[in-house]
């Protein structure tokens, strides 16, 4: 087997950064066999190196080498691209065509940004993982591919599960093997090495003498975050050998070619708004008028109670919660009769009001539910159904981000046909 040393100078690849070495070392490891691997890094890392290592050492060097950038492919062709389609099969699918699983059978395909395919497609991946067997595009005939597919990806994909994104089953399927390229930031002895080989490169392409960094720009180079990784310095280092006719480089003319120099100050990190966090004051106000609106229904409940059964001790016992949370947290002690039931004996009778018949005399609720605007009840509907969603159909989780109880909101749930 071929030194790492080796592999580096065949496949131009630059430093002496350990986590490097940790990468080129497991691709050469795996590269016998044909376990599925899942290259991991930033934008900008070089992950495209590690599928061309695996493919030129593994039994498979002599079959095709296929590189397709899943982010590149619009959604609704992806599937074509890949699999292939038969004539007909859709507007334009003028002739038969065969898909990259289907061309490259027998060698290696490199699937970049992975992250980027659609939930449909990666159901078809997972299948041609599982037993190698995939169906065009238009046609019902199952066929056989025998691929080694490594993946490559710059996205959190636990992040992307969580989300909905990325099948789980599929992630670790793809994931047998993990390979992660670190930052540039964290090879700090790599980056002058780097760049003075982009200097030199771009020497030659141009025609011009190389450029060099004095000691002070070295020291700024290699303290920079590079946040577009390799990509941003190659980047540039060639726009300072197109456009600088100094060729020695100083720290002020360096510093006009890198943002965001002013000095190592704390990051502004985007804070992300909580699921159960309103987007307005609007639904603050609509979320206070439903808390509003279910403490009344609960009120006209335990009054209901009272004055049918009066204040008795079964009546407290059944309705303790509700007590509490009308009246606060009372106890025996702290409960009086009086002042439960004083709101209703205190309501004046004027005689020219005809007594309401026993069986009609809460008719009065069923007005305020009449009174109700429209706008209101599909707002409720509305934020009831955000809840359920935030909280994937857990009725106790999005009871409480509505500050209701879980009675109530099942209750609601039968009430809207939810």
């Amino acid at each position: 087997m071929e030194s790492i040393q080796a592999i580096k100078q065949r496949f131009e690849i630059i430093g002496n950064d350990a986590g490097l070495n940790r990468a080129i070392e497991k691709a050469m490891q795996v590269a016998p066999t044909d376990i599925s691997v899942l290259v991991t890094g930033e934008s900008g890392v070089g992950k495209e190196s590690i599928p061309k290592i695996i493919h030129s050492l593994s039994h498979r060097k002599h079959g095709k080498y296929i590189a397709v950038n899943c982010g590149a492919i619009p959604e609704g062709t992806i599937d074509s691209e890949l699999f292939g389609h038969e004539k007909g099969a859709f507007t334009g699918a003028t002739q038969t065509r065969n898909g990259y699983f289907e061309v490259a059978d027998n060698g290696t395909i490199f699937l970049d940004e992975v992250g980027e395919l659609p939930l449909t497609t990666q159901v078809r991946l997972l299948r041609v993982l599982e037993n190698g067997e995939f169906i065009k595009v238009g046609s019902s005939k199952v066929q056989k591919t025998n691929v080694r597919i490594v993946a490559a990806t710059n996205v959190n994909m636990f992040d992307a599960i969580k989300k909905g994104k990325f099948r789980e089953d599929l992630y670790y399927r793809l994931s047998t093997i993990e390979i992660l390229l670190p930052p540039l930031r964290a090879r700090k002895d790599d980056i002058h090495l780097l760049f003075r080989k982009f200097a030199s490169d771009f020497a030659m392409k141009y025609k011009m003498p190389s450029i060099r960094l004095d000691e002070v720009a070295t020291e700024m180079l290699t303290k920079y975050r590079w946040n577009g990784n390799i990509r941003q310095l190659r980047n540039v280092a060639e726009q300072i050998s197109v456009l600088e006719k100094n060729r020695t480089i100083t720290a002020d003319t360096l510093r006009q070619y890198l943002p965001n120099t002013t000095g190592n100050l704390p990051a502004v990190i985007e804070s992300s708004k909580g699921e159960s966090d309103f987007s307005s004051e609007r639904e603050i106000l609509y979320k206070v008028l439903f808390d509003m609106k279910s403490d009344l229904n609960d009120l006209k409940k335990l009054t209901m109670e009272l004055m049918q059964n009066g204040v008795s001790k079964e009546v407290k016992e059944e309705n303790e919660s509700l007590i509490q949370k009308i009246y606060g947290n009372t106890d025996d002690e702290t409960f009086h009769e009086e002042e439960v039931i004083a709101p209703v004996k205190l309501l004046p009778i004027s005689p020219e009001v005809s007594v309401v018949p026993e069986a009609d005399k809460y008719h009065f609720a069923e007005e305020i539910e009449e009174e109700e605007t429209l706008s209101l009840h599909d707002k409720e509907l509305e934020l009831i159904k955000k809840a359920l969603e935030r909280n994937k159909g857990k009725r106790k989780a999005a009871a409480k981000e509505l500050g209701i109880s879980e009675r109530t909101l099942y209750r609601k749930i039968k009430q809207f046909d939810l």
